[in-house]
């Protein structure tokens, strides 16, 4: 039996993952006994399922009862590492075999499942396909029942499960690190993208599938893509200490991409793609400076258009924010990154944004993005509340 400790005596995290539906009207969050989905909007109950176990990733179909559903925490429900205690320690025993199971809530029963020889990192599915992110590997699947699988391919040490799946394509790390591999889900054909020096800690598309936006685990640096040929559009700075790159997200209409961190900060960038015109050195960080070509390129990089800070919440030291390394994987089975997620952003339209943070102290909380009364784009927090409560 191969055993390591990995927890404390405290008996939480109440929340473990959450996730965003499709079009971001719901969030599931995945619970110690089963797992509860919210209207996203009001950060409302709308569901509660208690399945007798621990669910550490609960991804919803769209708006159907429809859910794909990984084991995790101490008593896993389905087949996934478990832990236990040992000698007033945590330990974690390993499991055979891990599973992804298809739940359909209107009958409370597994409609299918799919089995696994190394643990499941996430799933994504759609109406059309289920993809499932293991360490090194990520599976294709046409979204049936049973699902059948098209394509299998590599990827480097994955253990935070990025995956970003839309209409036609989907996109996770490549083979090296730093690479993203974007497979076009009609051909199965894939292009790859060399986007950062060190592993991916974040990745995201955008709504039609067309751009794709990257952070590394450096999170200095936030790069935005075209999926049709590779290109980068763009590049921003997120800021000049490294940081853990929690959550990417575009606007609906592609015109802002919001970026959150372990700096319990959410930035705002304006994207502006195919401007022409040079940035007003009024409005940059650095003033002036910026225009300045012998200084470093810190000065003359752009930053985001506004900011302001979110709640991370309260954890005990044992559960505190996911560690910033791309490349090792520990914490809680079943759940992406090991930890539960932090900084997780969803907009509602090209004006409101959410950001869902599980754990101990699990929060929802509302921005608005918008010109305060000089004209100046800020964003300011306009609700917020305890969903677990």
């Amino acid at each position: 039996m191969n055993t390591r400790p990995v927890l404390d005596s405290y008996t939480g995290p109440f929340a473990l993952s959450a996730s965003f539906n499709a079009d971001n009207s719901y969030f599931s969050v995945a619970l110690e006994s089963g797992f509860r989905v919210f209207i996203a909007k009001t950060g409302e109950l709308k569901l509660a399922r208690d399945v007798n176990g621990g669910i550490g990733c609960a991804e919803m179909l769209s708006t159907t009862s429809y859910f794909a559903l990984v084991g995790g925490g101490k008593q896993p429900k389905f087949p996934q590492n478990k832990v236990c205690a040992e000698d007033d320690n945590w330990v974690l025993l390993r499991a055979d075999t891990y599973e992804v199971q298809i739940w359909n809530d209107k009958s409370e029963i597994v409609s299918t499942s799919l089995e696994f020889k190394t643990p499941v990192q996430r799933v994504r599915i759609s109406q059309k396909h289920l993809v499932v992110a293991l360490l090194n590997n990520v599976g294709i699947y046409e979204m049936k029942m049973p699902p059948r699988k098209l394509k299998d391919t590599t990827t480097v040490n994955n253990p935070f499960g990025l995956c970003a799946l839309g209409d036609k394509i989907v996109a996770f790390p490549g083979s090296t690190p730093g690479q993203v591999k974007i497979c076009e889900l009609g051909n199965l054909q894939i292009s790859i993208i060399t986007a950062h020096d060190s592993p991916l800690r974040a990745l995201a598309l955008n709504k039609t599938g067309g751009l794709l936006a990257t952070a590394s685990e450096k999170g200095t640096i936030i790069r935005v893509y075209s999926t049709s040929n590779t290109a980068k559009l763009a590049e921003f700075r997120r800021g000049i200490d490294p940081a853990a790159v929690f959550s990417l997200a575009f606007s609906p209409d592609s015109s802002m991409l919001a970026v959150t961190s372990d700096k319990s900060t959410i930035h705002i960038f304006d994207l502006n793609l195919g401007a022409n015109t040079a940035p007003d050195p009024k409005q940059h960080k650095w003033g002036i400076l910026s225009q300045v070509p012998v200084l470093p390129r810190t000065f003359r990089d752009t930053y985001s258009t506004c900011s302001t800070d979110f709640e991370m919440g309260d954890e005990p030291l044992a559960w505190g924010p996911q560690a910033k390394s791309a490349t090792l994987s520990a914490g809680i089975p079943g759940v992406p990154g090991g930890r539960p997620t932090k900084g997780l952003i969803g907009w509602l339209d090209d004006h409101t944004v959410l950001v869902i943070g599980a754990g101990q102290d699990a929060r929802w909380e509302r921005f608005v993005v918008g010109p305060d009364g000089e004209g100046v784009k800020r964003i300011w927090k306009e609700g917020w509340r305890k969903y677990l409560d």
